[in-house]
């Protein structure tokens, strides 16, 4: 029997099913054998691109490759690698399926808007406008094979998220949240420019915008910070008028019998306490007093500073909080901070005073009269909020203050202290892991820095329709989900300290600010890696990634071929796509 020899060619077949055309192209040799041509199958190759398929059809033929020179042309060049990376975390964390376990273009298209929100906010109308193929300003629209016709679609995309908003919240509890989870809470607001929504209302405004309406929302995060459920107010609701609705999230629709909640002073308040907390199965609490709640306690003698002589944490009890533990930590760090700091304020409205005195004091033209003078002094007290440690004396042609050295010393005794109050008991939590527990909510407090300013700029709101709204808070948490994760990975080569553990192995107390490792502080210094590669914060990375292109390629000859190629990954691509486990797709 003659030996099998023969040229590899490509071999397509078509066929129909229940409508559908289905193609199959197969690796074939062809050969002769006792006079007969005979096609021996290789292999399937019906798997690969089908720009892939087209070059070793071509290869196959004989014709020019496209890597030989002068035989293609780069048609165009989209930036890639930034894409890649985020839509390889959105994989790797199976948020697809967790948005639906069925692909359809809604889902494709809240991808699309999660991934946008990352690399670039924008309104949805800019979004959708670098979502059309043909004016794309990135591989997105092109990765998940979006062809957007309208905005609209986009809205719509945003109302079916917001249907699933509840089943999503519920799986991601499931994944991050435990029976006896400790869960970190807080609220924040947003500033509202329109003048259309029902959410949109004056308040607290913590934005700094005022004249403004607002809206509030509430943060769910699990103790290492990750979010885990958020949930829209209006603008004008008390932070411990929220709370309620998010213990009944976490009973009721996330099935936690167990679970420990951690807010800061202004959440968990003692009135919240008693209406909402206490009496609970399975509820506890972790929360800190008030200012008068421990000048209360010094005056009645429970905390003396001499206790603080040779530690800085310490257990106190109060009959009036039955049943729950008093921390009461002295910060020397704080202390000095908080004296330097009223010294300064002090001083600063000491000099607006006097400027009012010397009006009072000037030959042409005096400030006279008790309602003018007085006007003044309250204007210049607000701007430095100190106005309680002065004296002032009004008259009708003159105006006199001096400091109330007694009301200074009294402030005094309390810098540096903190008291965290729990309902934990001791066997659950010692002391030391009860006061790292709230100071945990420095990681919800890092999460709104990140929704409201820094990365994902969740304001200014565009949107009018109160579900819109909703559904637009609710885009910018998952896409803080993908970059608090995409973040974690890639400590390695962000300015963020990645050996964080070590130094608070190493760390004398609790108490004492938090330590950066000797390896965050080489990079500080360096701004070089521990691979001796640029340290890049999150943002400056993804510009970084998005100069790794996806160029479209064609080749010469009589019947050119176009494919995709991605150019060279530089030594930090290829290392952010090592860390995050994503390998970027041509």
């Amino acid at each position: 029997m003659p030996k099998r020899s023969g040229a590899l060619h490509v071999a397509t077949t078509t066929r129909r099913y229940k409508g559908k055309v289905y193609h199959t192209h197969l690796l074939r040799r062809t050969f002769r054998q006792d006079g007969k041509v005979k096609h021996q199958t290789v292999g399937n190759i019906s798997h690969l691109p089908d720009d892939l398929i087209e070059i070793i059809r071509t290869h196959l033929r004989g014709d020019p490759l496209p890597t030989e020179e002068g035989n293609f042309d780069i048609i165009r060049t989209l930036p890639h690698g930034h894409i890649s990376a985020i839509l390889g975390t959105i994989r790797l964390l199976c948020l697809d399926k967790i948005l639906s376990s069925v692909a359809s273009p809604q889902r494709n298209l809240l991808i699309a808007l999660i991934v946008q929100r990352i690399i670039a906010p924008r309104s949805k109308l800019a979004t959708a406008r670098s979502l059309h193929q043909e004016c794309a300003t990135s591989s997105l629209a092109l990765e998940l094979d979006i062809e957007l016709k309208d905005d609209r679609e986009l809205y719509n995309a945003m109302d079916w998220l917001l249907a699933r908003q509840e089943r999503v919240e519920k799986k991601l509890a499931r994944t991050h949240l435990h029976d006896g989870s400790l869960v970190l809470y807080d609220v924040s607001s947003s500033f509202y420019t329109g003048g259309h929504c029902s959410l949109a209302t004056f308040g607290h405004n913590r934005d700094g915008k005022n004249g403004y309406p607002q809206i509030v929302y509430g943060l769910l995060c699990n103790v290492e910070g990750c979010p885990v459920a958020i949930e829209v107010f209006r603008g004008n609701t008390a932070d411990p008028a929220t709370l309620a609705a998010q213990i009944q999230k976490m009973r009721e629709r996330f099935a936690l019998e167990r679970v420990v909640i951690v807010g800061d002073r202004g959440m968990i308040t003692s009135a919240r306490i008693e209406e909402t907390l206490r009496g609970v199965p399975g509820l506890d609490w972790i929360t800190a007093l008030r200012t008068e709640g421990i000048r209360a306690l010094v005056e009645q003698g429970i905390i003396e500073r001499s206790l603080f002589d040779r530690t800085d944490l310490l257990e106190v009890q109060s009959p009036e909080y039955p049943g729950e533990r008093l921390i009461v930590c002295h910060n020397p760090f704080l202390e000095q901070e908080r004296r330097r700091k009223r010294q300064e304020l002090l001083a600063a409205t000491e000099k607006l005073l006097d400027k009012i005195v010397a009006a009072t004091q000037r030959a042409k033209k005096p400030l006279v009269g008790k309602d003018k003078i007085g006007l003044r002094v309250g204007n210049m007290l607000r701007r430095y909020k100190v106005g309680k440690h002065f004296i002032l004396d009004i008259e009708e042609n003159d105006f006199r203050y001096r400091r109330d050295e007694a009301k200074i010393v009294a402030e005094a005794l309390l810098d540096g202290l903190y008291v965290v109050r729990t309902s934990v008991s001791a066997t659950v939590l010692s002391a030391e892991s009860t006061v790292r527990a709230y100071k945990d909510l420095s990681k919800v407090e890092r999460a709104f820095r990140s929704l409201k300013t820094v990365d994902l700029k969740i304001r200014p709101i565009y949107h009018r329709v109160e579900n819109r709204v909703r559904a637009h808070v609710f885009l910018c948490m998952l896409a803080y989900y993908v970059e608090w994760h995409m973040r974690q990975k890639l400590q390695p080569i962000l300015f963020d300290d990645d050996h964080r553990q070590d130094a608070e192995a190493q760390r004398e107390s609790i108490v004492a600010p938090a330590p950066r490792s000797e390896e965050a502080k080489e990079k500080d210094r360096t701004r070089r890696s521990a691979e001796d590669l640029p340290v890049h914060s999150f943002q400056t990375l993804l510009s970084d990634l998005a100069t790794l292109g996806k160029n479209r390629v064609q080749t010469s000859g009589k019947k050119p071929v176009e494919f995709w190629m991605l150019t060279r990954s530089t030594e930090v691509q290829q290392r952010a796509f090592d860390l995050l486990g994503v390998t970027p797709s041509a």
